[in-house]
């Protein structure tokens, strides 16, 4: 139909309902200013369609306006909007021509007073909240003396470097298994959950360590994503979140099986410190030899008091006898100490020596070498192609090289 034809009609000419919407709309629309109008206002009567459209009403003390949000804007929400919420949308005032209602068609809706990110965070923490997600009695303990801590991180990053060296330094009998992972982006919360799933199904791990350095909340948002936490949660292997400074909160933290401050701080909660179970262990033998040195002598006390009380109610000849046989006894338990003693000693020396054997700076003095590339530990002449630059650890330095022959 031709709107401008309208014009032309007398001003007594009839016209038909869907002609008047129409045109109405045609005025509405070529208005420059309600083409793009940002409303303030509050929320009320919101409905989610399952076509993924959302329906509502922008209201305030003196008036109310009708809105839509089709899917394919509502998607891109950070957030879920909620009645009595208070919003600020930009959009385009229009004609729905079937009902003759004009109403604002939003293409973006921002909350007024608080940002999208943060809005989404909170609403996502109540709700995995309210679900028992967070709460203590799903926490799982972590072990004490963990063979292999896995590390989900950026391979780059300061993070993967600070665990490492903690690690390394605390208790280098734990071996690391590094799972490499987007940590920030569109894609970071895939790239985490698919780690953390290759991870978690190969049972290499016995503890995991899931974070990355500080940021805003736009470069923690992959820690914040429901898909992972709900991941995170029913893990069967312990997970402590490094996620940020001190200060930075996410969902993963309230998730996970315990949240540390920062990733250095998380290195030094998942394994024990060496040198704190070597003193443990000299002060256990110090116990052991002390225990055994009483009861030798209480031995002695006991056999002196009965050869006095022999001595004075027994004749020489019974004297004599208990003599070889108390004799004995004491040979016995000096051998017994004897064999005490050195077995706590052949143990002590044996963990002294696995301790030094397992150093990597051991390894690296009897003429072993590390070599790394840009991707981190070269475990197989196959994970390299020629060419590739790499990195060769010694005991005193590092060599830069390139790869030109494999064999």
């Amino acid at each position: 139909m031709d709107i401008s034809s309208l014009r032309e009609r007398p001003v007594n000419g009839a016209l038909t309902v869907s002609e008047l919407n129409a045109y109405i709309k045609r005025m509405l629309d070529s208005d420059r200013f309600l083409g793009a109008a940002t409303v303030r206002g509050e929320i009320s009567n919101f409905v989610h369609h399952r076509s993924g459209h959302f329906y509502f009403s922008l209201k305030d003390s003196e008036g109310q306006i009708r809105a839509v949000m089709f899917r394919s804007a509502a998607s891109s929400l950070r957030f879920m909007p909620e009645n009595g919420m208070k919003v600020t949308v930009f959009g385009t005032v229009s004609v729905y021509t079937r009902d003759g209602t004009y109403q604002l068609y939003a293409s973006s809706i921002q909350p007024d007073g608080i940002g999208a990110l943060y809005l989404a965070y909170e609403q996502l923490k109540e709700k995995l909240s309210k679900e028992g997600l967070f709460d203590e009695i799903y926490k799982r303990p972590l072990p004490k003396y963990p063979s292999c801590v896995g590390v989900i991180t950026s391979p780059t990053g300061a993070a993967v470097r600070d665990i490492i060296n903690v690690i390394g330094r605390r208790y280098p009998l734990a071996d690391i298994y590094l799972m490499p992972a987007l940590v920030q982006g569109a894609s970071a919360e895939d790239s985490l959950i698919a780690a953390l799933d290759t991870l978690t199904s190969s049972g290499l791990a016995d503890v995991i360590i899931i974070g990355r350095g500080g940021g805003s909340i736009e470069d923690l948002w992959a820690f914040n994503g429901e898909r992972l936490a709900r991941r995170i949660f029913a893990s069967d292997i312990p997970i402590i979140s490094a996620v940020g400074h001190e200060t930075d909160f996410t969902i993963c933290d309230f998730v996970a099986d315990l949240r540390a401050p920062t990733p250095s701080a998380a290195a030094e909660l998942a394994v024990p410190d060496y040198r704190e179970l070597s003193i443990r262990l000299d002060g256990t033998f110090d116990r052991c030899r002390s225990a055994l040195v009483g009861r030798v002598e209480r031995s002695r006390s006991r056999l002196l008091d009965a050869r006095a009380r022999v001595m004075g109610k027994t004749p020489e000849l019974l004297l004599s006898q208990r003599t070889g046989e108390l004799k004995e006894k004491k040979e016995a338990l000096l051998r017994a100490f004897g064999e005490k003693m050195n077995g706590r000693k052949n143990s002590l020396a044996a963990v002294a020596g696995r301790l030094e054997a397992l150093s990597p700076l051991a390894v690296l003095s009897r003429g072993y070498a590390v070599v790394e590339n840009e991707r981190g530990l070269v475990r197989r002449a196959d994970d390299l192609s020629l060419g590739d630059r790499i990195t060769v650890r010694l005991s005193d330095g590092k060599i830069d090289a390139t790869v030109e022959r494999k064999q």
